[in-house]
């Protein structure tokens, strides 16, 4: 492949470079606890992380916020609740629901679900499915914002090409990263963030420096192999943004399957573009001499990240 095809979508995303905390993924919780049948105090919790002031509750419509305390009368809290502002600074709000009768709901609010229909203490048929809606949006969020994942994928196109041997490794990094997301948000593995943003800075400047070879370098010769061993260190960053927002108890599997899977959707969204304008502009000979300037981009803008990441380690 003619790495120029490409170019101007990398370049596009080195644009975002200051962006060095690409795995931060801003949450609040939302509690409610039932003192009595109809009766609520609710509050945002201490985890709750930066914009609440963007945050507001909309309450079903028989319900009633006096100072903290929500009365919702003989019907209890049923009907819609709903979050305003969330999708700005707050990628998501975790609405956990303590009942008087000591059952919990927890409810995933999100840009793209910003509300969510209550139907009291009983069980919510619909719970599973809007979690799983919920999470699978957080995963795509979550690859599509984050744009060193981004710029790994885009070097490894770069340093593979479209061709047969493209299918293996983003399969291989894929399964990869799959298998240590987790293993790290059922806390089998366990690492600090700073050491592994760093590693997955000097990822994307490696890939890049050996797309740069014209020599069959170990990593032409076997690139699934590559991309599965940095695929390990990009699953603990996309564990570590999972953890922020936080797993609910009764649907963890659901919750942690569906983010994997709206992160697959997402990647595959990412190269399915990147193979449209490779489609689109390549006859354009010209267009091939951006490819060293954008593989250069590339690793300076790794390379600052890793410098940044390093001495975060330190600090």
């Amino acid at each position: 492949m003619k790495g120029g095809a490409l170019a101007i979508v990398l370049l596009l995303c080195c644009l975002a470079a200051p962006a060095t905390r690409a795995h931060e993924i801003s949450m609040a919780e939302l509690q409610l606890r039932e003192t009595e049948p109809g009766t609520f105090l609710w509050n945002w919790t201490a985890s709750a992380i930066g914009g609440l002031g963007e945050l507001r509750p909309v309450w079903p419509a028989d319900c009633r916020d006096q100072a903290g305390t929500l009365r919702c009368g003989e019907d209890g809290l049923r009907g819609t609740l709903a979050v305003d502002g969330v999708g700005r600074r707050s990628s998501a709000v975790i609405v956990k629901i303590f009942w008087h009768d000591g059952t919990t709901q927890v409810h995933t609010l999100t840009k793209a679900q910003p509300e969510v229909l209550l139907h009291g203490a009983s069980s919510d048929p619909r719970g599973m499915l809007e979690i799983a809606g919920a999470y699978a949006v957080l995963g795509m969020e979550h690859i599509l914002g984050g744009v060193d994942h981004l710029l790994f994928v885009l070097a490894l196109l770069f340093l593979v090409g479209f061709n047969r041997r493209l299918v293996w490794t983003i399969t291989a990094f894929t399964v990869a990263h799959s298998i240590t997301l987790a293993l790290a948000v059922l806390g089998w593995v366990t690492l600090r963030s700073p050491p592994v943003e760093a590693t997955i800075a000097l990822s994307i400047m490696l890939v890049a420096g050996e797309a740069l070879h014209t020599q069959p370098t170990a990593a032409r010769r076997w690139p699934a192999l590559v991309a599965f061993l940095f695929g390990l260190v990009h699953g603990l960053g996309f564990a570590g943004a999972l953890q922020q927002v936080g797993l609910p108890e009764n649907h963890l599997a659901v919750a942690l399957f569906t983010f994997n899977v709206g992160v697959e959707v997402g990647q595959l969204m990412a190269v399915a573009a990147a193979y449209l304008v490779y489609r689109a502009v390549r006859f354009q000979p010209a267009l091939a001499l951006a490819r060293t300037p954008a593989l250069y981009a590339i690793g300076a803008v790794a390379a600052y990240w890793s410098i940044d990441r390093m001495l975060a380690i330190v600090a």
